[in-house]
């Protein structure tokens, strides 16, 4: 995050407010549906007193361990500058003098790396499930009121989600400042709603002691297990959470989470709880009855709300990994808008916000109700915790110098907890929980064919370029026609000549008067300050070699950031430069590199990605793009 505003007291407030809204959503309104399912999936357990004393002792509990301790205690401190997420705390565990080339790496990093990459790609299963199923279970209270409601709850729950996805393009900051005083609204009311039960039935708070968790397990064994799955429903934030740190601050969120968030969940949660031990029959709906019939209306459109914006958590981390993925070369250009001027780290991606709104639509319709989608639900959150709190492990030992028992003796407890939530989710593969999982495979396999098809890409056009020097040397002994004016050529290495270059020398035998050679470096921090964004070099004459370095959460602008610099005592018509592009199409053969279907995937992505032209904001009347053949 971008530490060259200045940040009132005041704006931090409001940062707060919004990231309540954006990034608590989901956590929040896991009350509709948690306590319900865990009885629905648990099977052969009823509501009695004792199962639901242990239950809401397990909701307690894994809200403090996981989401207090785990990941605001410890979790969010593992940042890299500023930014969160799996791929982030990834990048914290890859050595710093790497050129990113995963193969390169120790059998042990590389599988750690491999691992990291994984556990992102489940995410994106986990964004088109979780719009999904919180709306759905928000229209669905509809049906309490009136049951002619009943036929329309899917097409009410699509139409929500195609406005939810078409707001996205105003950016975080905009939305969380309308999703923040609703879900403050919202987290006042469940906070009353529980008390008001509490009031009637206090002994529920006798379920604080962990003693009626463990003693959950001790009465219902294997099915107190199965309902583990469901517990996890009211933690299922917890990486979106995390994912969500560049957008916001670690402050803010800490922030939203003790004074507003788990105040008004556990009393929501224990409500429910009193609830069931005066009616256990609510095990139907124990969210909306806790409310009186006249309030039923208004609590469901409040519902309604807070569950679109409950989505926005996955869809913002969403959004943030795959800028990290884009910038980490796993995956090609798209295009990425930044939405805010103080936080950097707030971007609207188009295309994946299409992928995740086609997503949730089909989920919608292919599981109908949340009780279905909450077998899907669960299973790559779980597999991706388990995956942070291995690699926070690592960061702890190398980044922070933790010895191994205090690393080891804090994420293995951790570990136990995750590995017991991540147990019981995979009883749920066939009942849905099946998605996710393929959805984290594609993702894995198409992130890492990108990255393996670039490299291969890479050698293969090594051997068609020359030293610069030497091709310098040889244009100028051959004295050709000079064009006037200013040509800029993209070339990655400082010693290599840009095929284009040759390209275009060997055809024409001519080259413009002044060439400026540009490197655009994309460093490992996520914000490059202004004074290190360029560097310009004179290679002789009218010859330039310039770098501009971007953070890994920038979008690079070469012409805004080269208008400025001087380049010797040649005068340069900003406005009249010619950007010369090498364009590869490239053509998957039997030769040795990736399997065959690997190239012809690779080969797909390469001719849908974002051109050069747009991706470096170049003005589309000034660039010229030399093609090149490339067989992998």
């Amino acid at each position: 995050m971008s530490q060259s505003k200045v940040k009132t007291p005041g704006y931090k407030y409001v940062l707060a407010l919004a990231a309540l809204g954006v990034v608590y959503g989901d956590i929040g309104t896991s009350p509709l549906y948690a306590l319900k399912e865990a009885f629905h999936h648990g099977n052969h357990m009823l509501a009695n007193p004792q199962n639901v004393m242990g239950l809401i002792s397990l909701i307690f509990w894994s809200l403090m361990l996981v989401i207090s301790v785990k990941y605001l205690g410890f979790i969010l401190r593992a940042d890299d500058k500023g930014e969160g997420g799996i791929l982030a705390l990834t990048s914290l565990i890859t050595p710093s003098n790497s050129e990113d080339e995963t193969d390169q790496y120790p059998k042990k990093r590389k599988f750690l790396i491999l691992l990291g990459l994984f556990g992102t790609a489940l995410l994106y299963g986990d964004g088109m499930i979780t719009p999904a199923i919180s709306i759905l279970s928000a229209v669905e209270g509809l049906s309490l009121i009136t049951p002619m409601f009943s036929p329309y709850v899917t097409w009410i729950t699509v139409g929500i989600l195609i406005g939810l996805f078409s707001i996205q393009k105003h950016g975080t900051n905009s939305i969380g400042k309308i999703f923040g005083p609703v879900t403050l609204t919202w987290f006042i009311v469940i906070a009353i709603l529980g008390v008001n039960s509490i009031f009637k039935t206090p002994e529920i708070l006798k379920a604080i002691n962990p003693v009626f968790a463990i003693s959950f397990f001790q009465n219902n064994m294997w099915y107190g297990f199965v309902a583990l799955g469901s517990v996890f429903l009211v933690v299922t934030g917890g990486e979106a959470l995390y994912s969500d740190l560049g957008h916001f601050g670690r402050k803010p969120i800490t922030q939203a989470w003790f004074f507003v968030a788990l105040p008004a969940l556990t009393l929501n949660y224990f409500g429910q709880g009193a609830l069931l031990l005066r009616t256990p029959a609510a095990i139907d709906n124990p969210f909306f009855l806790l409310a009186p019939s006249w309030a039923l209306y208004p609590l469901v459109i409040l519902a309604a709300l807070a569950t679109t914006i409950a989505s926005q958590a996955l869809i913002t981390g969403v959004f943030s990994i795959t800028m990290q993925a884009v910038q980490h070369k796993y995956s090609p250009r798209l295009h990425i808008a930044h939405t805010s001027e103080k936080e950097s780290g707030q971007i609207y991606v188009k295309n994946m916000s299409r992928f995740l709104m086609v997503g949730a639509i089909g989920l919608v319709f292919a599981f109908k109700s949340s009780s279905n989608l909450a077998a899907a639900y669960g299973l790559a959150v779980t597999t991706t915790m388990v995956i942070t709190t291995i690699l926070f492990y690592v960061v702890a030992r190398e980044k922070w110098g933790w010895s191994r028992l205090v690393a080891g003796s804090l994420c293995g407890f951790f570990l136990i907890i995750d590995l017991g939530f991540w147990g019981a989710n995979i009883l749920k593969i066939v009942e849905g929980g099946w998605f996710p999982l393929l959805v984290g495979i594609v993702g894995f396999t198409l992130m890492t064919t990108w990255h393996a098809g670039r490299k291969l890409m890479a050698l293969k056009l090594a051997g068609k370029v020359i030293s610069l020097d030497r091709f310098l040397k040889e244009v100028d002994a051959e004295n050709p026609t000079r064009i006037d004016g200013t040509a800029v050529y993209f070339n990655r290495s400082l010693t290599l000549a840009p095929y284009a270059l040759v390209h275009t020398y060997e055809h024409f035998k001519t080259v413009h008067r002044n060439l400026i050679f540009l490197s655009v470096v994309v460093s490992k921090l996520p914000i490059v300050q202004d004074s290190e964004r360029s560097k310009v070099e004179n290679l002789g004459g009218r010859k330039f070699y310039l770098t501009l370095n971007y953070g890994y959460l920038e979008l690079p602008d070469i012409p805004r950031d080269i208008k400025d610099l001087k380049f010797g005592d040649i005068e340069v018509d900003y406005n009249k430069i010619s950007y010369v592009i090498g364009r590869q199409s490239v053509y998957a053969t039997d030769l040795p590199g990736m399997a065959i279907w690997r190239e012809k995937i690779f080969s797909l992505i390469a001719k849908n990605e974002i051109s050069a032209t747009d991706y470096f904001q170049l003005p589309k009347d000034r660039v010229v793009e030399i093609g090149i053949q490339i067989e992998i």
